[in-house]
């Protein structure tokens, strides 16, 4: 036996879709035109659903904000979803740069900040979760040529039925794909196999999303400085 040698397997928004259907006993000769738009509909569903399902490291993004003096919230873009780590920088982008990791706070413990214009360089930030989402900085930059550098969780893009389009996820998420929107497209044509389609699609992404991390070792260190004086 011979295998073929090549990495390039990859399905198109419109094969999901034929294979979800398949798997609810609906054959490709069967689809009308309202079959291909309920479809459209629940793969973007389906997309949203995974969205809230984080972290979703694939779909994760390094961005940039430039700091203004005097300017405390930067509105951030639409697709941002989640945000991972920032860090404060310096000379960006050359040989002198230099980075200092800022802390995410909740928006009570900025609600508490007495002074919410205290200027200085940021050492934390208040992410809201909002249609426009944005990030509130605290102390507020009083200096130039400084940007926030963070990772942040972005949303999965939307999917279309033209041009042989293809879904944005990895290889390892292509059968998770199918699963999640056959037991979505049962809801509506085939109810009585909807238990077993769900069931099918929690197997497929709890597999897709163990391979979903980081190989990297977990250290835990205690902090010893408080039991002495």
């Amino acid at each position: 036996m011979t295998s073929s040698g090549t990495y390039a397997f990859s399905i198109s928004n419109g094969e999901a879709i034929i294979s979800a259907f398949e798997r609810i006993q609906i054959r490709l000769p069967q689809l009308r035109q309202e079959h291909w738009r309920t479809a459209r509909v629940e793969m973007n569903l389906l997309f949203a659903e995974w969205s809230n399902k984080q972290v979703n490291i694939w779909k994760t993004e390094l961005l940039q904000i430039t700091l203004v003096d005097g300017t405390r919230t930067y509105s951030l873009p639409t697709r941002v979803v989640m945000v991972l780590d920032a860090y404060l920088t310096s000379d960006d982008a050359t040989t002198d740069q230099n980075d200092r990791y800022i802390i995410p706070i909740s928006r009570t413990d900025y609600a508490s900040y007495a002074s919410k214009f205290t200027a200085g360089l940021p050492t934390s930030y208040y992410f809201e979760r909002v249609l426009t989402p944005t990030m509130t900085v605290w102390p507020v930059i009083d200096a130039s040529g400084y940007v926030i550098n963070y990772y942040a969780c972005v949303q999965v893009q939307d999917a279309a039925l033209t041009g042989g389009q293809t879904p944005d996820v990895p290889y390892l998420w292509t059968d998770a794909l199918v699963a999640g929107l056959s037991h979505r497209l049962a809801r509506t044509y085939a109810p009585q196999m909807e238990a077993q389609r769900k069931t099918d699609a929690m197997e497929s992404w709890t597999v897709a999303a163990a391979q979903n991390i980081e190989n990297v070792g977990v250290k835990i260190a205690p902090t010893l400085g408080a039991y002495y004086r």
